[in-house]
């Protein structure tokens, strides 16, 4: 049986990540829902059109979902349902602000992966990130290593771009990490970033890499206002579709993800950015980082921070 992903969402950020996930031709079938009539299934006849051109055989399959589940049943055989639904920020709000509208959303979706997909692993991309990946596992009642969210593979390609362009060099020479929450707690880790394999620390001074972190951290929000409606999805877009394609492929790749901590780094029973390995069965592992005394105090209070937002969303 052929790999399925599907994709709850067919806003910027759903459309474009079906588009990369087909584009990729790892997948026999690529869902895209959404609850405007309609809307799903003209991206579907757009993107199976842009085959011949692109070269890929991947099929993208567009549904309308109700309010009471229809069109749901076309998620089911997903091996990866990435959930994208709810509202987008606009200028001047925090993800914080979305989480009483976007956990209504999230559970409804969450509710409807288990009764037709209970074998996927889940990937939620829904802001507020780490309270979002928390309510979609206590819906889906799945195993908590199959639900997990994208943040720190966005985050880190916000540092990377930063420094490579403060320093003017090809992004490939660039490896930064970023940890902790998608938000006010972020936690970049320059210790462990380099430029042409040298420490970030020994090329920029200590100021300007304090700048890019800052910069990091806000950079939903600068794009936000940049863009006056809605927020960025080219980039979280590409992270979201790498995670599934690891997951499809087992490829058993490291990446920094919003995922279940139960130990590692002295922290336990939370959501959290860590590195994982990632695999078909969704997290494999989590990988304990080394990191400076300082990163390991940022990571255990974003886990706190974390925690205690995480502890309001379980009756939403």
């Amino acid at each position: 049986m052929g790999k399925k992903v599907t994709v709850v969402g067919a806003g910027f950020y759903g459309s474009t990540t079906a588009q990369r996930l087909a584009e990729y031709d790892v997948f026999d079938t690529v869902v895209i829902t959404d609850i405007i009539e309609g809307k799903p299934e003209g991206i579907a006849l757009d993107l199976n059109q842009s085959r011949p051109v692109e070269g890929f055989e991947t099929r993208v399959v567009g549904v309308t979902t109700g309010k009471n589940g229809e069109g749901y049943e076309q998620l089911e055989g997903s091996d990866v349902v990435v959930i994208t639904a709810g509202l987008p920020r606009k200028p001047g709000m925090s993800r914080m602000d979305l989480l009483e509208t976007n956990a209504r959303i999230v559970r409804q979706v969450a509710e409807n992966v288990a009764k037709y997909a209970p074998n996927a692993v889940v990937i939620v991309v829904s802001n507020p990130l780490d309270e979002m990946t928390a309510l979609a596992q206590i819906a889906t009642q799945f195993p908590r290593n199959r639900v997990l969210g994208q943040a720190g593979m966005l985050d880190t390609a916000r540092f990377t771009n930063f420094v490579a362009e403060a320093l003017g060099v090809q992004v490939g020479s660039v490896r930064t990490l970023t940890l902790g929450s998608h938000g006010d707690t972020m936690v970049p880790v320059p210790s462990r970033s380099t430029v042409d394999g040298k420490p970030l620390r020994d090329v920029m001074p200590a100021e300007q890499i304090e700048e890019l972190v800052v910069r990091t951290r806000n950079g939903g929000a600068e794009v936000v206002a940049l863009l006056k409606t809605g927020s960025a999805y080219y980039a979280p877009s590409a992270a979201a579709a790498r995670m599934a394609r690891a997951v499809a492929t087992d490829s058993g790749e490291v990446m920094p993800v919003c995922a279940w901590v139960d130990g590692e780094f002295g922290i336990s029973g939370v959501y959290l950015g860590v590195e994982a390995e990632i695999g078909r069965e969704g997290v494999r592992r989590i990988v304990e980082t080394p990191l400076d005394a300082d990163e390991i105090d940022s990571l255990k209070a974003a886990a706190e921070a974390v925690r205690a937002k995480q502890g309001d969303i379980a009756n939403m």
